[in-house]
């Protein structure tokens, strides 16, 4: 009777995780994008100069080394956003840092700052419009 019992409880298991994955829909990298702003918290191009000028924040530029090369926010890091997952432990090992996150236009940074949320830093934000919006802004750049 248990191994009976057993096997109803695996198959109706089964047939749940079936049903879960089969509705489960197809997400575009801007569905992705808009679900993770769900969950961050984003900041204008003005708060972030602000951010940036009473200091004690990190600036994490996620962009490519060569995207980073022809220009940044001053005293920024960098740190590509397909090796985040990867250095952030090394770069910055304090969870509890004050880290303001960019890349050109805002979408790799949201991503980014989702990430950094589920591996527990808890202080991050992304800034929105990214790099583009910072030098439009004619803030200082490095």
């Amino acid at each position: 009777m248990k191994k009976r019992n057993l096997f109803v409880l695996v198959f109706i298991s089964l047939l749940f995780l079936t049903a879960q994955i089969s509705l489960a829909k197809d997400m575009t990298a801007k569905d992705l994008v808009g679900e993770a702003k769900k969950s961050i918290c984003e900041v204008s191009v003005s708060e972030a100069k602000a951010l940036f000028d009473k200091g004690g924040y990190i600036f994490l530029d996620c962009r490519t080394k060569k995207e980073f090369k022809m220009g940044h926010v001053p005293g920024a890091m960098n740190i590509p956003r397909g090796l985040l997952e990867f250095k952030i432990d090394k770069k910055i090992p304090d969870k509890t840092a004050e880290i303001v996150m960019y890349c050109k236009k805002g979408s790799r940074g949201c991503l980014a700052t989702c990430t950094l949320c589920q591996m527990g830093y808890k202080n991050t934000k992304n800034m929105g419009g990214g790099w583009m919006a910072w030098e439009k802004a004619g803030y200082p750049v490095e």
